[in-house]
């Protein structure tokens, strides 16, 4: 059987759908990875393909995070961390699988502060990644804080879009959006100048419920296209109860709508939103018994989808 990306090749944005050359819709669905910098032995081709075959995934989101520990402008090994996206990307080439390579802000709240070195990252990975149609570039994972407005963040995007344009005039762009990647419809009332660009929303269901939801209706209405790139159904900590009402809810609507989506995080941390159990040390080929509820979830929306759209 083809692949995914196989199927649909290079990707763009048409009104708020991602779709292929022949403007057939598209749902990327995956999952994304924890920092690069702290669960680095889950990117192996193993795990990508047992995400593939048996999840049902044809993406994964290599988190990459900016500060933090380890992190690109905090100290972390930033051969290694792109070394990490090398392998990650060409994992995914060879499965026949998208990537998103993420500049995962978050502590840093204002993308605005580590501009000049996210300027220079996405220079030389557009460089690098420009003739790869299966890569999306996310510039700004969740701007935060007071002050971090939307035309805070337009202006920062408005920095970075033109440098990957340079090599990847054609690649889909992700952009976060204020509060965490949560302002989609502030993004929808005062749209970037590129069309070939999606909005980032991000939710965990236990904390994210009905006027998140009604956020990404309003965004959609207006016609901004949105991506769904972190989610979970813990509360918005990545710990506690999973909400499985709210969950069913926000699943709804991403059908209703065709929306892409990647499920938070690829590792086997102690927390909720782990997809794989704290007991486990397997990097791949996962049982029942080895993935945690959140996991058995995703699990089961991945297949689902994944056995719709043959």
């Amino acid at each position: 059987m083809a692949t995914y990306f196989e199927r649909h090749g290079a990707l763009h944005v048409a009104g708020v759908r991602l779709v292929d050359a022949a403007d057939r819709p598209v749902q990327l669905r995956g999952v994304s990875t924890l920092g690069l910098a702290w669960y680095p032995e889950f990117v192996n081709e193993a795990a990508f393909r047992t995400l593939r075959d048996d999840w049902g995934a044809n993406t994964v989101r290599l988190a990459m995070y900016t500060c933090e520990e380890g992190g690109y402008m905090t100290g972390g090994d930033k051969a290694g961390l792109e070394a990490l996206i090398d392998k990650g990307v060409k994992l995914c080439a060879a499965l026949g699988m998208y990537a998103i390579i993420d500049w995962h802000i978050l502590s840093d709240g204002d993308p605005h502060i580590h501009a000049d070195a996210a300027e220079d990252f996405f220079r030389r990975m557009s460089a690098r990644y420009g003739d790869c149609p299966n890569v999306l570039y996310e510039i700004c994972n969740e701007p935060n804080g007071a002050g971090v407005t939307w035309p805070v963040v337009k202006d920062y995007a408005r920095r970075i879009i033109p440098v990957i344009r340079e090599s990847a005039p054609r690649a889909v762009i992700l952009c976060g959006t204020p509060v965490w990647s949560q302002d989609v419809d502030l993004a929808a009332g005062d749209p970037i100048d590129d069309d070939n660009l999606m909005y980032s929303l991000h939710f965990y269901a236990a904390t994210h419920k009905d006027a998140l939801r009604a956020k990404a209706e309003a965004a959609l209405a207006a016609g901004a296209p949105v991506f769904i790139d972190e989610f979970s159904i813990c509360d918005a900590s990545g710990n506690g109860i999973v909400d499985y009402g709210s969950a069913a809810a926000w699943r709804a609507l991403i059908q209703r709508h065709g929306l892409s989506y990647m499920a938070w995080s690829l590792s086997n941390r102690d927390e909720s939103a782990a997809l794989i159990r704290a007991d486990c040390n397997k990097t791949s080929d996962w049982g029942d018994g080895d993935i945690t509820d959140t996991g058995l979830w995703v699990r089961d929306a991945l297949r689902a989808d994944a056995f719709a759209d043959r």
